[in-house]
C-alpha cells in the first residue's frame, strides 16, 4: 500500500510540475522608459492556456495572443516602466490549463458592416472579425461603416480606409479613455457635449499618417490593381490590439509579377505610437516603396534628416467649415536606416520617404497627437521634443536575459 501511495504522490508531483513553467527574466535599459512593451515567444513552451507576470514581485497585466488562429497561444506580452541603467526581475508563470486572466481593457478594435436599417451613424451593429473584398467590388470605400477597420487605446484612435489609398485617418481625444465602441468615428452632438473626441484629420489622397504606397521613381502610387483586399482583427485586449490589412495579388506596376502583402499594425496600451510590419510573399529587396505623413496645411516641418520626420499644423478635417472646427495635430514617422532609401523634399501633399524591404520585410513606426488632448502636446516645440525622445526609445530597446539559459534577446518596441 505504501508503495502504491508513493507512486501516486510522485505521479501527482510530475503532473503539477508539467502543468506550469516558470521563466525568470532580467530586464535592463540604457535609458528610462515607460510603458515599454515586452513580448515572449511561446512556441517552445507547449500549449499555454494562462499566465501570470510579476515584475520585482508585483503582478502586472499580461496578454496571451493566438496570432495565426490555430488554437495555440503564440505570444505573451506585458509592459513595464524601467529607469535607465537599472535591472528588473520579471517572473513569468505559464499554465497549461485554465483560462487567461482578466484585466481591464486598454485597447479595442472593430470592423463594422453597414446596417441599412440603422439611421444613427454611431449605432451600427454588425460586427466582424475579418472581411475580404474582391476586385469586382466597385467602391470598397463604402462597404464598411467608418470605411475600414478602426482601433484604439486610451490615448489615440485610427481607422484604415479599405480602398486603393489604405490611408490611416485619425481621431482626436480630449480625455484618456476608449471611445470607438460608442462613437464609431461619428461622434454625435450629445457625445461631443460630454467631451468625446472626433475625426481630426483631412487626408484626401495623401499618406495621412504613414500609409504604404508603391513608388514609380518620382511619385507615390496607389494600390490600384489588387485582386483581394482583406482587413482582420488579430487581437484586442488589456495590453495591445493587432490588426492586419492584406493585399493579395497586388500588381505594383505593369510587367511586375503580382505580390501578396500583409501590413500588421500593433498598438499597445498607454502609448501614442504603433509599429507597422510589412510582410511580402517573396524577396522584394530590389523594389522601392514609399510612405510618409500628410503635409498638414501651413505645417511646421520637424525631423532630424535621419529617418525621423514630423510636422505640426492645423486644417479642417471635413469640408463642413460652418459646423466643424480647425484641428491642430502633430504627426510623426520613423523609418529605421535599414529600410530607408531617401527622404524626399516636402511638397504640398506629403513628407515622403522612399523605403525598401530587407528581404520580404519592412518595419516602421508612427505616432501622433491632437492638440485637443488634456494629456498631450500643445505646441510644435513640445511635439518636436517628444519626437526626438520617441526615436531614442525605439533605438534603445530593453535588453532581456532569460536566467535559465542565459540567452539574450531584445524586446519588441
Amino acid at each position: 500500500m505504501k508503495q502504491y501511495l508513493l507512486i501516486i504522490i510522485v505521479c501527482l508531483a510530475c503532473i503539477n510540475t508539467s502543468a506550469q513553467q516558470v521563466i525568470q527574466l532580467k530586464l535592463s535599459s540604457k535609458i528610462s522608459q515607460s510603458n515599454a512593451p515586452m513580448v515572449v515567444q511561446l512556441h517552445k513552451y507547449g500549449s499555454v492556456k494562462s499566465a501570470v507576470v510579476e515584475i520585482d514581485g508585483m503582478e502586472t497585466p499580461c496578454q496571451l495572443d493566438d496570432l495565426d488562429k490555430d488554437g495555440v497561444m503564440d505570444e505573451l506580452c506585458f509592459m513595464t516602466d524601467i529607469a535607465g541603467k537599472t535591472i528588473q526581475t520579471a517572473s513569468i508563470t505559464l499554465y497549461h490549463h485554465g483560462k487567461p486572466r482578466v484585466y481591464p481593457a486598454k485597447t479595442y478594435a472593430e470592423i463594422v458592416l453597414r446596417n441599412p436599417k440603422v439611421k444613427e451613424k454611431n449605432k451600427h451593429d454588425i460586427y466582424l472579425s475579418s472581411i475580404t473584398i474582391d476586385q469586382e467590388t466597385g467602391n470598397p470605400y463604402q462597404v464598411l461603416h467608418h470605411h475600414g477597420i478602426a482601433f484604439e487605446n486610451e490615448l489615440i484612435a485610427m481607422r484604415i480606409y479599405m480602398d486603393k489609398r489604405q490611408t490611416i485617418d485619425l481621431y482626436g481625444k480630449f480625455h484618456k479613455r476608449l471611445e470607438l465602441k460608442e462613437t464609431q468615428f461619428y461622434t454625435s452632438e450629445a457625445q461631443k457635449a460630454l467631451g468625446y473626441g472626433d475625426d481630426v484629420l483631412w487626408v484626401g489622397n495623401s499618406f495621412g499618417l504613414g500609409a504604404l504606397r508603391g513608388w514609380d521613381g518620382t511619385t507615390p502610387t496607389m494600390l490600384e490593381d489588387v485582386k483581394h483586399r482583406t482587413q482582420r482583427i488579430l487581437s484586442k485586449g488589456p495590453i495591445r490590439t493587432i490588426v492586419e490589412v492584406e493585399d493579395a495579388g497586388w500588381t505594383i506596376a505593369p510587367g511586375i509579377e503580382p505580390v501578396n502583402m500583409t501590413l500588421r499594425y500593433t498598438l499597445y496600451a498607454g502609448r501614442r505610437d504603433f509599429a507597422v510590419d510589412v510582410t511580402l510573399n517573396r524577396n522584394m529587396s530590389a523594389t522601392e516603396f514609399s510612405s510618409g505623413i500628410i503635409n498638414v496645411k501651413n505645417s511646421e516641418e520637424l525631423g532630424d534628416n535621419d529617418g525621423l520626420r514630423g510636422c505640426w499644423g492645423a486644417d479642417w478635417p471635413t469640408s463642413d467649415t460652418i459646423n466643424g472646427r480647425r484641428e491642430t495635430v502633430g504627426l510623426g514617422i520613423y523609418v529605421p536606416r535599414e529600410y530607408r532609401v531617401k527622404e524626399m523634399p516636402a511638397n504640398k501633399d506629403n513628407y515622403c520617404t522612399v523605403i525598401k524591404p530587407v528581404g520580404n520585410h519592412i518595419r516602421y513606426h508612427l505616432t501622433y497627437t491632437s492638440a485637443n488632448e488634456s494629456f498631450g502636446y500643445h505646441s510644435a516645440r513640445e511635439w518636436s521634443n517628444y519626437l526626438k525622445a520617441w526615436k531614442r526609445n525605439i533605438d534603445n530597446p530593453i535588453l532581456v536575459c532569460e536566467e535559465q539559459s542565459a540567452k539574450s534577446f531584445t524586446a519588441v518596441q
